[in-house]
């Protein structure tokens, strides 16, 4: 299974070709219609999401997350999941529309945060589980259209390396989203103030924490797990979006960045 917004990008293409040399069936992920991956796969789900105009992409790593989220659902389906789960499942996927406006509707509150930190040139991100990678998005755009120096990493991970970049200068974006992991988390938050490092929290409405704990947290609705990633990306893509204009850097077209990686 390869995902490529614009079906041309040169090494998942390149991958998909010696998945079929070697025999296997490739599945893909793409946004756009008659794309070389769309032609070359045996199958696969297309996005429509409409023309992704920004180098930055934003509505398709959306809709690449929620396209995941239904294909893990179907082979879910197909394998050991109970037909309870799976409803619960569609019911929560049902609910990202709504859930996702709540978010928008906290713009200001993002925007002023972003002005917060717009100054710092370095940015630490930590996420555990599903979390993860969403630090990693996050940390992508921040340094895509702001040009701020920025780290996505394994909050579990953060004393094997990370810990050495927080400082007065470094802010943390630590994200508190699952109850089954929020003591880590907090854990993660103390070893970062304890180093004078300011935090921003993204948490979901149920996971509470200390009061003052956190410099300045950014609140969104509590999910199923399947959506939670694609509501944590939001405020990620605001918070980086924010940030950049505040900078004054062109966040359609950031700096050395072309819409599709078609030569290696």
């Amino acid at each position: 299974m390869v995902v490529s917004q614009s079906g041309e990008t040169i090494d998942t293409l390149a991958a998909l070709r010696e998945s079929k040399r070697k025999g296997y069936t490739s599945l893909a992920i793409t946004n756009v219609v008659g794309s070389s991956i769309a032609r070359e796969s045996d199958g696969g789900i297309y996005q429509h999401a409409g023309p992704e105009i920004g180098v930055a992409s934003t509505k398709a790593f959306t809709s690449q997350l929620l396209l995941g989220a239904m294909l893990a659902l179907y082979l879910g389906r197909l394998r050991d999941m109970s037909f309870n789960d799976g409803v619960e499942f569609v019911k929560g996927l049902k609910t990202a529309p709504e859930k996702a406006g709540a978010i928008l509707q906290r713009c200001s509150q993002i925007e002023d945060i972003a002005l917060k930190y717009a100054h710092k040139n370095d940015f630490l991100f930590l996420g555990r589980l599903s979390m993860f990678p969403i630090a990693l998005e996050g940390a992508l755009k921040l340094k895509e259209i702001s040009y701020i120096h920025a780290e996505g990493y394994p909050a579990a991970e953060m004393k094997h390396g990370p810990i050495a970049l927080v400082s007065e200068d470094c802010p943390s974006l630590c994200f508190a989203t699952e109850k089954d992991t929020l003591s880590k988390v907090i854990s993660n938050i103390q070893e970062v103030k304890a180093r004078n490092g300011e935090v921003i929290v993204v948490r979901n409405d149920s996971c509470l924490l200390p009061d003052g704990l956190a410099d300045d947290e950014i609140v969104i609705p509590d999910a199923h797990g399947a959506i939670m990633p694609l509501l944590a990306a939001i405020p990620m893509q605001l918070l980086s979006y924010y940030i950049a204009v505040e900078r004054g850097c062109d966040v359609d077209k950031p700096r050395n960045l072309a819409k599709s990686v078609t030569v290696e």
